[in-house]
């Protein structure tokens, strides 16, 4: 009988096959952080192409509302700050109110730091996208359905969703791009 180790396993052919695609992919994901734009424009290619699909074929309405919803949730991610200011605002006001006030760290100056980087943004809205082109080859996944009431319902949650975020925006003073800030040069 043989056995499997750890060791073994790690030892194998295939598994180091696996390892070396894997650094490789690596690799190239680290080598293309710089090249943000050309990121962007290869994801707008691709949902493109995937989008020209669902318009020709006239089906994978439910992959295509998948794939949207997603996306949605990516960039509100992209857009909220990752240490929600209604929390510190709470926890400023219970401060107060138990009369502890920390007036520097009012005037301290904080970054806007996002959820969801760019980078990991990208990376999983280009692979949501390949996935869901992938899922449109096969006719099972081509569940019938009345795709006006999917995009109404679309619509309705990105309008709903989007004013809430920018309320949110404005009620904390925070804008999470640089449009309009100040630049300052050397």
């Amino acid at each position: 009988m043989v056995e499997f180790t750890k060791e073994a396993l790690q030892e194998s052919a295939p598994y180091l096959q696996y390892r070396k695609v894997a650094v490789t992919y690596q690799k190239y994901l680290d080598q293309s952080v710089p090249f943000t734009v050309k990121r962007w424009i290869g994801f707008g290619v691709l949902f493109t192409i995937f989008f020209l699909r669902i318009l020709t074929s006239q089906g994978w309405y439910v992959i295509c509302y998948g794939l949207g919803i997603y996306l949605l949730n990516l960039l509100l991610a992209f857009l909220t700050p990752k240490f929600d200011p209604s929390l510190e605002q709470e926890m400023k006001n219970e401060d107060i109110e138990e009369g502890i006030q920390d007036q520097e760290a009012e005037d301290e100056f904080r970054p806007f730091i996002r959820r969801l980087p760019e980078f990991k943004f990208w990376y999983n809205a280009t692979r949501a996208t390949a996935v869901s082109f992938f899922c449109s080859l096969w006719t099972i996944f081509d569940v019938p359905v009345f795709w006006p009431i999917l995009l109404m319902y679309f619509i309705i949650l990105f309008t709903l969703t989007m004013r809430r975020q920018v309320q949110h925006m404005i009620k904390y003073k925070y804008l999470p791009f640089d449009i309009g800030k100040t630049k300052y040069t050397r």
